[in-house]
C-alpha cells in the first residue's frame, strides 16, 4: 500500500519541482509580482482602517468631511498604491508566464529535434503540436495565477487576522476558527481536479492529433471514400473534450461553493457577534463604547478580507491541477523532465581510421526501434576520402537504413560505424520534405545564408532548372506543403540541391535518380561529376548508371542476413 502510494507522490514532486525549476531565468520577476501582490494586501489594513474612521467621524461623532484630511489622505494613498501594485503585479506575472512558455516551447523543439527524424515518424504530427500549443500554453495560468495566489494567501491573511486581533479578539478568535475548515474542505474537493484536468487535457490532445492529422492526409481521406467517417470520429472526440471538460467545471464550482459557504458563514459570524454587542445581548469581550461604530467596521471590512486571497487561490486552483497534468503529458511524450534524458542524436562515430579513410564500418548490426529483427547485421566495409560507393540491393536489404545511419538518424545496434571527425554530411532522402513556399526557399535550406547565385548554381547541378527554367517564375515558382505541384523526380532533385547547397563533406543520396528517364539521368550524373569532385559519396540505387558513374558496389543482403565485405578503394 505505502510502495503504491509513494509512486504517485514522487512523480508529483518531481513535476512540481520541474515547475519550480522553470522560473530560475525569470527568478527576479518573479520575485516583484509576488512582492507587489503581498503588499497590495497589506495596504488593506491602512484602507480600512480609514473607511472605519470616516464612518465613525461622519455618522456618530457628526465632524464635517473637510476635517478628516488624514483619515482621506491614507484613504487615497492606499487605493493608489493598492492599484499600482496590483497593476505591476499582474504585469510581472503574465511576463513571467510569457517567457516560460515560450523558452519551454523552444526546449521542446530542441528536444524533439534531437530525437531525429526516425522517432518523429513513429509520433503523430498533430499530437506534437498540440504538446507544444495547449500542454503549454496549460501552463500559464499556474505561473500568471496560482503561484501569486499562493504567495497571497501565505502572507496576506495573516497580517489582516492580526489588525483584526488588536481590534477585536473575539472577532479574530471567530475568523481564526473557522479559516481551516477552508483549506481542508479545499483539499477533499480537490483530490480529483488534476485527474479531470489529466483527462481533458489528453482527450484535447488526442483531439488535435487526430484532426491535425486528418488535415495534413484529407486528400488520402477523399480519395477512399472516408470523408462521414472521419467526421465521425471527429465528432466522438470532440464530445470527449466536452465531457471531460464539464468535469473540471463541476470540480471548479463545487471548490468554489465550499469556500464562498464557509467564507459567508464566518464574515456572518462575526457580524452578528459585533450586532449583539451593540444590542447589549452579549457581554463579554473587550470594552466597547456605545455608539463605537469605527472597530465593528473596522473588522467587518477586513473579516471577508481575510478570505479574498483564499477565493482567488480556489479561482486558480484547477490551473495548478492542469499544469501538473500538463506535465505528465510532456514528461510521457519526452520520456522524461530532464534535458539529460534524451541523448542528441549524433553520428555513432567519432573518427575513422587513417587519414585516408572518410567511413568505416565494422561489424556494423543496425535494426529500427521496436524491431525485433535487424535490417542489417555484421556489415564491415571501408570507403576513402573522396571515394563514391553504390549501395545495391532488393527493396528491403537496407540501403536507406544504412544511409540513415551515416547521417546520425539511426544509432548502431551492434558494431561500429566511423565517420572522419568533424565531416559535414548532407543527406538527400527518397522521401523529402518540401515546405510550402518557391522552389528557392526549399533549395536555401542547405543554407540559409547562401546568395542566390548559390542557390541558383546548386538547382543546375541538381537539374532542378531543367524544369524550373520552363516555369514562369522560374526559381521563385510557389509549391505546396509536402511537393504539391512537383513530381516525385522534381522533388528529390530540390532536395539534391538542398544537400549540395550544404556543401558537404560526405553526400548521401536515396534513390537520387529514380523517376527520371535516361537522358536527365546522364545530365544528372555528368553534372553530380563536377560538383562532387574531392567529396565522399554514398548514393543508394538500383540504377545500373549509377553504379557505374559511383564506380564502386556494395551489394547488401536483404531479410538481416549477415554479410562481410572487403575493403574497397577508389
Amino acid at each position: 500500500m505505502n510502495a503504491s502510494l509513494a509512486g504517485p507522490a514522487t512523480d508529483r514532486k518531481r513535476r512540481v519541482d520541474w515547475l519550480g525549476a522553470q522560473l530560475a531565468p525569470v527568478r527576479m520577476i518573479h520575485r516583484r509580482s509576488l512582492a507587489c501582490t503581498v503588499l497590495a494586501g497589506w495596504l488593506l489594513w491602512p484602507q480600512a482602517w480609514a473607511i472605519a474612521t470616516i464612518g465613525q467621524a461622519v455618522f456618530i461623532e457628526r465632524i464635517a468631511p473637510a476635517a478628516l484630511t488624514g483619515p482621506f489622505a491614507v484613504l487615497l494613498a492606499a487605493m493608489l498604491l493598492r492599484v499600482l501594485l496590483v497593476r505591476s503585479a499582474q504585469g510581472a506575472a503574465a511576463s513571467v508566464a510569457e517567457q516560460v512558455k515560450t523558452r519551454l516551447r523552444t526546449r521542446l523543439a530542441e528536444r524533439v529535434l534531437a530525437r531525429g527524424p526516425l522517432w518523429l515518424r513513429t509520433g503523430r504530427k498533430g499530437a506534437l503540436v498540440e504538446l507544444s500549443m495547449a500542454q503549454v500554453d496549460a501552463l500559464d495560468g499556474h505561473y500568471a495565477g496560482y503561484l501569486p495566489a499562493r504567495a497571497e494567501v501565505m502572507w496576506v491573511p495573516a497580517v489582516l487576522l492580526l489588525a483584526v486581533f488588536m481590534a477585536d479578539w473575539v472577532a479574530g478568535l471567530l475568523l481564526l476558527l473557522s479559516a481551516p475548515l477552508v483549506p481542508l474542505f479545499q483539499m477533499l474537493v480537490g483530490w480529483g481536479a488534476e485527474t479531470a484536468g489529466r483527462g481533458q487535457l489528453q482527450a484535447l490532445a488526442r483531439a488535435g492529433a487526430h484532426f491535425g492529422d486528418r488535415l495534413r492526409g484529407l486528400d488520402l481521406v477523399r480519395i477512399h471514400g472516408r470523408g462521414r467517417a472521419e467526421l465521425a470520429e471527429a465528432a466522438d472526440a470532440a464530445d470527449e473534450v466536452r465531457d471531460r471538460s464539464m468535469r473540471v467545471l463541476r470540480i471548479a464550482f463545487l471548490s468554489s461553493a465550499v469556500l464562498e459557504f464557509f467564507a459567508s458563514v464566518s464574515v456572518a459570524l462575526v457580524a452578528m457577534y459585533f450586532g449583539f454587542r451593540y444590542l447589549g445581548l452579549v457581554d463579554f469581550g473587550p470594552a466597547l463604547p456605545a455608539g463605537l461604530l469605527q472597530t465593528g467596521l473596522f473588522c467587518l471590512l477586513l473579516a471577508p478580507e481575510c478570505f479574498g486571497p483564499l477565493r482567488r487561490l480556489a479561482a486558480h486552483y484547477h490551473d495548478r491541477a492542469n499544469a501538473l497534468a500538463a506535465t505528465a503529458l510532456v514528461e510521457e511524450a519526452l520520456g522524461g523532465l530532464q534535458d539529460a534524458a534524451i541523448p542528441p542524436a549524433v553520428p555513432a562515430s567519432t573518427a575513422a581510421r587513417g587519414q585516408q579513410t572518410a567511413i568505416v564500418a565494422s561489424r556494423l548490426r543496425l535494426r529500427h526501434p521496436g524491431a525485433s529483427v535487424p535490417v542489417l547485421a555484421d556489415l564491415s566495409f571501408e570507403l576513402a576520402h573522396g571515394g563514391r560507393l553504390a549501395l545495391a540491393g532488393d527493396s528491403g536489404a537496407g540501403k536507406s537504413s544504412l544511409l540513415e545511419a551515416m547521417a546520425g538518424w539511426l544509432p548502431p545496434a551492434g558494431g561500429r560505424l566511423d565517420l572522419s571527425p568533424g565531416a559535414r554530411i548532407a543527406l538527400a532522402s527518397q522521401r523529402p520534405w518540401i515546405f510550402r513556399g518557391t522552389l528557392a526557399d526549399n533549395i536555401r535550406l542547405g543554407d540559409p545564408d547562401a546568395t542566390d547565385a548559390a542557390v541558383r548554381a546548386a538547382a543546375e547541378a541538381a537539374q532542378v532548372w531543367r524544369f524550373a527554367s520552363r516555369l514562369p517564375q522560374g526559381l521563385d515558382t510557389p509549391v505546396g506543403e509536402r511537393g504539391v505541384g512537383l513530381s516525385g523526380g522534381e522533388a528529390r532533385r530540390v532536395a539534391l540541391a538542398r544537400a549540395l547547397l550544404r556543401d558537404p563533406d560526405v553526400l548521401l543520396l536515396d534513390e537520387p535518380s529514380a523517376f527520371l528517364d535516361p537522358v536527365t539521368e546522364a545530365d544528372l550524373l555528368a553534372a553530380l561529376d563536377v560538383v562532387v569532385r574531392g567529396r565522399t559519396v554514398v548514393v543508394a540505387t538500383h540504377s545500373p548508371a549509377v553504379m557505374a558513374w559511383a564506380g564502386q558496389v556494395l551489394r547488401l543482403p536483404g531479410g538481416g542476413i549477415a554479410a562481410t565485405l572487403p575493403v574497397l578503394r577508389r
